[in-house]
């Protein structure tokens, strides 16, 4: 159906978590929601044809209907609705608010039974607002704040969680969608909902119901850049440099950029590497080489690996650094309002991949780690040892956009942490041309320049 008007921009999740009240047969909390959604948004008979469903009073349907023509009086099915209700020759099907969907891309999605974040003052949806860094109502204001507490100490031991299925409770009871463009999978609030992709803007998006093997998050950094500022900071980084398009910044603003929390695995733990060299006791015109092996360690921290494969490493060390330390223990009050990407990338392939970066990042330090100040060849390394290992499934707050330039797509991504930007930034090919030239030209042109003076001084 067609949207109505210029609803206020809670409209749409006021009205959803009406529908949803309906649909779990809480009619008085749907009956306050729906009420509310008609207030926000006048123009739209949607929420009166859902308030038909929300009471059991038939006078109370009419003037529901009523008011549903009042705001299009076109509307076929009310006037059949309203036709029933009065006695009037039946229509051909039995009145049922389910033929009023709202836009394709915005109906609700079935939700399992899970926390809804209401409001104590008003009972209409809340959600997670940065600049009060608390759980604020869409409808009446009222705000609650959420008790932080510090994830540092919140690391799971490997050895203890791999043989288990602990923590899995959160994200079963989300809703998940897929996208048939990327692949992406994100997870949102029941009743809340998703009209494109995250990670790739899509609105190719179908429900997936594949949650029972997720890994809840421990920790959580919470969003601290919001959607004006992410979008002033991709334009000043744009507009950074001699040789961007004229007309880069123009384009660029006709992007969006859209929210998520990012999954990440990030381990500690100590790492020792077993290792054998000759060293020279002699001198060094009568060298004595002599074996030695021996154990070196290596304490290692917060080592992050991205829980999607599609976010590059090249990527990810742009953007960084994210503040690991200033996490907070997970809780689902912060995700209100913001959808979290699932992980493609398992626990057991990023562990992996953790143990890969400390072993590329120690073994060539390990020629001025081993017995340092001796002369030394033949060093080798031999078996890796893991110890105390642990980890945290950790949400990340990432911004990001593609803007299109001549047909072509490119994308940013902003910190949402931190406000740092990177991403795709065009080069214009003939200024970059232009400036080689010039810089060819000025270097000619002093050659000939000094080339005259020293013959006319006699130097040559």
């Amino acid at each position: 159906s067609p949207m109505y008007g210029k609803p206020n921009r809670n409209y749409g999740h006021v009205l959803r978590e009406g529908i949803g009240a309906v649909r779990r047969g809480n009619k008085n909390l749907a009956w306050t929601l729906l009420n509310q959604a008609a207030d926000l948004n006048p123009l739209d008979p949607t929420p009166w044809l859902w308030l038909t469903e929300a009471t059991d009073d038939v006078n109370e349907k009419i003037d529901c209907l009523e008011q549903a023509l009042a705001a299009d009086p076109r509307h076929y099915a009310a006037r059949r609705g309203l036709a029933a209700l009065k006695g009037e020759p039946a229509p051909k099907k039995q009145f049922s608010p389910d033929q009023f969907q709202v836009q394709a891309s915005d109906q609700p999605l079935q939700a399992q039974a899970t926390e809804v974040f209401l409001c104590e003052k008003c009972g209409a949806h809340m959600e997670y607002d940065l600049e009060n860094q608390a759980l604020t109502c869409l409808y009446c204001g009222h705000s609650q704040k959420t008790e932080e507490k510090s994830a540092a100490d919140n690391e799971q031991v490997m050895a203890d969680f791999l043989p288990t299925e602990s923590g899995h409770s959160w994200a079963v009871s989300q809703q998940q969608l897929a996208c048939e463009r990327c692949g992406a999978h994100s997870l949102w609030p029941p009743g809340q909902t998703a009209t494109k992709c995250p990670y790739c803007g899509s609105g190719q998006l179908i429900e997936s119901t594949e949650t029972e093997g997720l890994v809840d998050p421990q920790a959580l950094a919470i969003m601290q850049i919001d959607e004006t500022a992410a979008t002033q900071k991709m334009l000043a980084w744009l507009e950074k440099g001699w040789s961007i398009p004229d007309d880069l910044k123009k384009q660029a603003r006709k992007s969006l950029l859209r929210p998520a929390y990012y999954p990440f695995w990030t381990f500690d733990g100590t790492m020792d590497i077993h290792w054998s060299c000759e060293v020279n006791e002699g001198s060094a015109n009568r060298p004595h080489w002599v074996g030695r092996s021996g154990v070196e360690y290596e304490m290692f921290d917060d080592v992050l690996i991205p829980g999607l494969i599609s976010l590059k490493f090249k990527l990810l060390n742009k953007l960084m650094p994210f503040n690991l330390k200033d996490v907070v223990v997970f809780k689902s009050d912060y995700l209100a309002g913001w959808p979290a990407l699932t992980y493609d990338r398992p626990l057991a392939k990023a562990t992996l991949l953790a143990r890969e970066q400390i072993v590329k990042r120690v073994r060539p330090q390990l020629h001025f780690r081993v017995m340092p100040g001796t002369q030394k060849r033949a060093l080798k390394t031999g078996g890796v040892n893991w110890q105390d290992m642990t980890f945290k499934h950790v949400l990340l707050p990432v911004w990001i956009g593609n803007y299109t330039y001549k047909g072509e797509e490119y994308q940013v991504v902003v910190n949402g942490q931190t406000g740092k930007v990177t991403g795709d930034k065009l080069r214009d090919t003939f200024k970059v041309v232009g400036i080689i030239i010039s810089i060819i030209v000025t270097l000619l042109v002093l050659g000939v320049i000094g080339f005259t003076v020293a013959v006319l001084m006699g130097w040559l």
